[in-house]
């Protein structure tokens, strides 16, 4: 007595649909990141002096810097803390993190953008006019 297996007919999934293949290729997608590239300001006397910041860490790019760290074994790493002012710690993760952000606070001091003063008695367009005439 062979007794057959009903086979259960599964029920269509609604509302589950493949995604259509809308990808562009990636040449030709574009990014940008929306900052300018201005001149940068003096903050300290040392920079009206001349100096570029290289003087401290050896660059101002932070790219050249973690590869820096990184070719640092961890006595290096300690005492190029010790230099920068920071009590070094066991944990080499930390401690290279700590000296990034540092570099990081560093670097923004050499970079501060000048500041262009718009004319406070620069004529004001008649659109300009209607817009603040309109909280009247």
């Amino acid at each position: 007595m062979a007794q057959k297996k009903k086979s259960a007919k599964k029920a269509p999934k609604k509302g589950i649909s493949k995604a259509k293949n809308n990808k562009r290729p990636l040449e030709s997608l574009s990014q940008t990141h929306g900052k300018e590239e201005k001149k940068v300001q003096a903050t300290t006397l040392d920079q009206l002096w001349g100096d570029t910041g290289h003087t401290k860490y050896g660059t101002i790019d932070v790219n050249d810097y973690i590869r820096q760290l990184d070719d640092m074994n961890k006595s290096d790493l300690q005492s190029h803390a010790r230099f920068i002012g920071f009590v070094p710690i066991d944990d080499r993760v930390t401690l290279t993190n700590k000296l990034v952000s540092e570099f990081k606070k560093y670097v923004s001091g050499f970079n501060k953008p000048t500041h262009v003063q718009n004319d406070p008695r620069a004529p004001i367009s008649a659109k300009t006019r209607k817009i603040l005439s309109e909280g009247r």
